[in-house]
């Protein structure tokens, strides 16, 4: 093997591994210093691997969950981010970063929980929990009527107002995740991000980009 073919073969694993591994921004690196408030109404635009699909959130509906999302989707967090769970008939969700090390920097980044004043049916967006004071950065859409998460406290903050076929042609064949099903293992999918999901999940549809509309 010469040099130069040496050369090129290191530069196309660092380049792979870029591809599994998104950079960290320097903004991101904090989560105490992304507390900027949120409009009263906005609009938050998510181009993925199927199209896209734009949320609009109401600050009133869960002030705490509405300000939390602007400030992760201003700021790049769910880029590139699968969604690594999605039951047919039920809901999708998404929000552990690709990136390991920025999952372990979010993981503890909690925010207050939110009075449930909208309920969970079809097309309504909430942040997921492992129960009171939990809420850090994943959430989900529902894709039907889940009016029964209300009362567990799943407080929705937005809701789809465009693109819901798209949400709905998301890859559903894992089903429900490790170890209930054979879909990804959370825990996994915290400490191995994108690289695991990539490799052992290919099919599973992305975020490319999302950002916010005014």
């Amino acid at each position: 093997m010469t040099i130069r073919t040496v050369v090129l073969f290191t530069a196309a694993l660092l380049f792979a591994a870029m591809s599994v591994q998104p950079s960290i921004a320097a903004n991101l690196g904090d989560p105490s210093s992304l507390n900027e408030k949120a409009p009263d109404v906005y609009k938050a635009k998510f181009d993925t691997s199927k199209g896209t699909f734009v949320i609009e959130v109401h600050r009133a509906w869960s002030p705490n969950g509405a300000d939390r999302f602007y400030n992760l989707v201003k700021n790049g967090f769910y880029n590139d981010a699968r969604f690594f769970r999605v039951i047919d008939g039920f809901m999708v969700q998404f929000g552990i970063s690709g990136n390991p090390d920025l999952s372990a920097v979010w993981r503890e980044a909690r925010i207050p929980d939110d009075p449930v004043k909208q309920s969970n049916t079809r097309g309504m967006v909430s942040f997921a929990t492992a129960g009171p004071g939990t809420r850090t950065t994943q959430v989900f859409i529902n894709f039907g009527d889940n009016a029964g998460l209300d009362g567990q406290g799943f407080s929705p903050f937005g809701q789809i107002v465009s693109g819901m076929d798209v949400v709905d042609a998301f890859f559903k064949g894992y089903g429900e995740g490790a170890p209930r099903g054979q879909g990804p293992d959370q825990g996994r999918v915290q400490t191995e991000g994108n690289a695991y999901l990539i490799t052992d999940f290919p099919k599973l549809d992305y975020v490319k980009k999302a950002t916010i509309e005014q």
